[in-house]
Order: C-alpha cells, then sequence, then structure tokens
C-alpha cells in the first residue's frame, strides 16, 4: 500500500495540491517546511507598486511573491510585460486575473528547468537595454537575476515582498516528523531551502538514525536544482518532474 504523500510547501501553496492529490485516493499530510510572513513594513513595498507603470517588465520570483505584492495592487498596468520562473506562478496570476489572453507573461520554456537561470535566458536581452525592470522577491533574495539583467544593460530595481524561514522544531511539528520516518512515504519537495530546512531539523528529534531514516525517503521535486541539493544531501530516491501541479500529480499516480 503508498505511503502518505508530505506537501511541504507554505500552507496556502499546499492545501490546492493535498485536495488534488486526496482526490486520487493517496493519504495526504501537509507539512510546510517554510513560514511565509509579511513584511514588517509594507511601504517599500507599496511605493514600488505605485510606479509599476514605469517599467518595462516586471519579475516575480515565487507564487509567493506574486501573491504578497498583488495585495497592493488593484490594476496591472498595460503594456507591463510580466514574467515567472514557472506554470505555478503563472496558475497564481490568473487567480489574480493576470492571464497571457489579457498581458504578456514570459517564463521559461523548458518546464523542467523553472527557475531564474533559464528565465534569463527566455527573455529578450537585447530589447531590455537601457530599460527599467522591477524584480519583485523575497526578502534577501537571490541576486543571479537582477545581475544578469543589469550585464545585458537593463536598469533594475528590486523589492522585497515577504519573508520566509525554516519552522522552529516545535514538539508538535517534532512528533510529526517522528511518525512520517517510520515508514516509507512520498515526499514533495518544491524548494531547495525547505529541504536543507527540513535535514537540519532532524538532529533535534533525539534519534540518532532521524537522518538516515530521512535519507531513504522518496523526494518528489519539480526542478533540476532541488535534485542536485537534494543528491548532496545524501537522498538517492528522487524524482524530477517538471514545474506545474500536473507533472507532480502525473509522478504520483505512476507510483506502484
Amino acid at each position: 500500500m503508498p505511503g502518505t504523500v508530505v506537501i511541504t510547501r507554505p500552507f496556502a501553496q499546499a492545501v490546492p495540491l493535498a485536495e488534488r492529490v486526496a482526490a486520487t485516493g493517496r493519504t495526504v499530510e501537509v507539512l510546510p517546511l517554510l513560514d511565509i510572513t509579511p513584511l514588517p513594513d509594507p511601504a517599500p513595498l507599496r511605493a514600488m507598486l505605485a510606479r509599476l507603470h514605469e517599467f518595462a517588465l516586471v519579475a516575480f520570483v515565487s507564487p509567493n511573491a506574486i501573491d504578497a505584492a498583488f495585495a497592493h495592487i488593484d490594476t496591472w498596468p498595460a503594456g507591463v510585460t510580466l514574467a515567472v520562473v514557472g506554470e505555478g506562478s503563472r496558475v497564481t496570476l490568473a487567480a489574480h486575473g493576470i492571464t497571457a489572453d489579457r498581458y504578456t507573461i514570459v517564463s521559461p520554456d523548458d518546464t523542467e528547468h523553472s527557475d531564474s537561470e533559464h528565465l534569463l535566458q527566455t527573455l529578450d536581452l537585447a530589447a531590455l537595454r537601457g530599460r527599467h525592470v522591477l524584480i519583485v522577491r523575497v526578502e534577501a533574495g537571490r541576486e543571479l537575476m537582477g545581475d544578469g539583467l543589469r550585464a545585458a544593460g537593463a536598469i533594475v530595481a528590486t523589492v522585497a515582498a515577504y519573508r520566509r524561514g525554516v519552522p522552529a522544531l516545535t514538539p508538535e511539528l517534532a512528533a510529526r516528523l517522528r511518525a512520517l520516518l517510520v515508514h516509507p512515504n512520498d515526499w514533495v519537495i518544491t524548494s531547495s531551502e525547505a529541504l536543507r530546512g527540513l535535514v537540519g531539523l532532524l538532529p533535534g528529534l533525539g534519534d540518532a538514525t532521524a537522518v538516515a531514516k530521512m535519507q531513504q525517503q522518496h523526494l518528489i521535486v519539480p526542478h533540476a536544482r532541488i535534485a542536485a541539493t537534494a543528491a548532496g544531501l545524501g537522498f538517492a530516491r528522487v524524482t524530477l518532474t517538471g514545474s506545474g501541479d500536473e507533472r507532480l500529480l502525473a509522478a504520483l499516480q505512476s507510483r506502484p
């Protein structure tokens, strides 16, 4: 009998996928491994978003960045292109009324590599030379996209939209992790940071074999970078699906 499907996304993104997995007959547990929190002072974000019409392109690094930004956006300005890194972000944009039939949305052509590196390869960088670009991201996010755009001659601004961090190892979380490590399960991991955070929590369980037990679990990941992180952390059972919940669901349904 298949084990539990453990969905480790932040809660808001985990619930819709959990409902779809449950509809296939699998047992599901939502176990967010990243806490998403608002900025203590949203004024800089609101001020930057009030200038959206000044930008040729606005890039969102994640669905969480989209949700945080659109809490302060009433209308998307005509003629401003949006860029996102994966199918999940396109779905989130659609939830805010931003669809490809009404707006220009750019994302990586290769859905198995939905990340900042491949978004840069997809963008028409020559057309952005001398033009203003905004990157909406997590606080203290990676500089790769900004550096790549600046190297191409774009005038880049960045703004933080939210914070994220690994949850504290409470007694409740420790008990849930111990129970999940007793049997083989399928873990949906959609963030390298979340996976590293999970491994960092395990020594606190009071079980010297916890890390080894976790390394024997089966991981389902949407991006090659996460698969590489998993390999570096000693995981041998990793399925790479490509971007989008449809591929994650297909991988789960193909499990014996």
